[in-house]
């Protein structure tokens, strides 16, 4: 998620604001002495990729495919109860997916964002984290481009704001959209196909969906490349709220291959370093944990197939948040999931990948101290560890191991975490 040490990550906050601040001060030069030429940055910024394209017809097309999403998950269950927070990320409105098309497109930049003939930077196709502003964008930090690479032919866009980066993103935000693009244009290949694929995950993840048989390009920095043709899927998992499609189309497309000899009850472990979103009090929770049947699993020594599988065979996850939950995407039907967060990071990503398992069952439970009226998904305390005691954790998880597929506690049941009210499950759960 970020680049700083560990050590310096209570600073993050601070060189975040940072960042967003010498943004908008080198673009405004940028802009003021910019040619209008390839080598400019851009000179306004389209929200959708529906304007982009309405705004230069003949350059620019966008390809619908399939209907608008208009999902509506049921509250979580966790402790505390009544958090604000649930209730505004219920809701997952998208248009109809889509990709866009660009003759004479441009990539800049290790977010691969894309840029019109008439130096449009599309957001929706280039989108970054912890921005309020188009300006903030740091396709906007730097006063000239390197001279463009021209392909001759037709150029893949598969890069996100966190290409190479972390392994949710690689896998819920690169991997589908090639599916999508496969959905739209069955017959294309691709002269090249910008991806990450460098670091040891996406070197796996590639492989197995085949990407590897094109010419890759990995998104850096010094990325600039002008295609004939430039195609880019959209980014439908930009509020990382899990589209059912993405789901299932991983599940399709990365099976699980062998769950045989695989433990049944997860603790997934973020390790010991400070400043990593550990959870702390471990070595007081395991042995508990190992009694009920749990086994301590650690996601980054792991093999993607072997995370796959891994979680393919499991029937209860327990874990503080992390990337290594992506792999929930891969649980069997009935899955039980316990969340653990710190106060001031609240992420809903995992809670709304378990909402696309069939008769899955969800709990959270959060460190205090917990604004209980905190709505906004803030980019603060990213890396903040996890810090509550072992009999919390192991309360809720029997709380969880009594949960109905509603979320409800079985008859005779108490549930000091919840606010007494009934949530159904929605019925427009599933795939669109």
């Amino acid at each position: 998620m970020t680049r700083l040490p560990p050590a310096l990550m209570p600073l993050w906050p601070v060189a975040k604001r940072a960042h967003r601040a010498a943004t908008r001060t080198v673009g405004l030069a940028a802009r003021a002495v910019g040619d209008g030429g390839p080598r400019s940055v851009p000179v306004r910024v389209s929200p959708t990729s529906r304007a982009t394209a309405a705004a230069e017809p003949d350059h620019v097309r966008l390809h619908p495919v399939g209907p608008p999403l208009d999902l509506l998950r049921p509250l979580p269950a966790g402790r505390p109860g009544g958090l604000r927070f649930w209730d505004d990320v219920r809701v997952l409105r998208r248009p109809p997916r889509s990709v866009l098309e660009v003759e004479g497109g441009r990539l800049v930049g290790e977010a691969a964002a894309t840029i019109t003939p008439a130096g449009t930077l599309d957001r929706e196709t280039s989108p970054y984290f912890g921005i309020r502003r188009p300006t903030e964008h740091p396709v906007h930090l730097r006063l000239r481009y390197p001279e463009p690479e021209h392909v001759a032919g037709t150029v893949v866009s598969l890069a996100s704001h966190a290409s190479a980066r972390n392994y949710y993103h690689s896998l819920m935000d690169a991997l589908p959209r090639w599916g999508l693009l496969q959905e739209l244009f069955p017959d294309v290949r691709p002269d090249r196909v910008v991806v990450g694929h460098t670091t040891r995950w996406d070197r796996q993840l590639v492989a197995m969906v085949g990407l590897d048989a094109l010419p890759l390009v990995e998104p850096t920095h010094a990325l600039h490349l002008r295609a004939d043709r430039l195609l880019v899927p959209a980014i439908d998992n930009q509020t990382t709220l899990a589209p059912p499609w993405v789901s299932a189309w991983l599940r399709t497309h990365l099976p699980a291959r062998d769950v045989r000899d695989k433990p049944r009850r997860l603790y997934v472990t973020r390790g010991d370093r400070p400043n990593t979103r550990r959870y702390v009090q471990e070595d007081a929770l395991l042995p508990h944990l190992e009694r009920q049947g749990f086994v301590r699993v650690d996601p980054g020594t792991m093999s993607v197939q072997e995370q796959i599988d891994h979680f393919a065979a499991a029937e209860v996850v327990v874990a503080p948040h992390g990337a290594g939950l992506v792999n929930l995407t891969f649980a069997p039907p009935g899955v039980r999931v316990l969340e653990l967060f710190a106060p001031r990071y609240l992420n809903p990503g995992y809670w709304a990948i378990v909402d696309n398992v069939p008769d899955s069952r969800y709990r959270y439970v959060v460190a205090e101290p917990v604004d209980r009226l905190r709505s906004e998904r803030a980019m603060q305390g990213v890396q903040d560890d996890v810090d509550l005691p072992a009999d919390v954790v192991l309360e809720e998880l029997e709380h969880l191991l009594a949960q109905d597929a509603d979320g409800q506690e079985a008859p005779g049941r108490t549930d000091a975490g919840q606010d007494g009210t009934e949530h159904p499950r929605s019925p427009e759960r599933g795939t669109p």
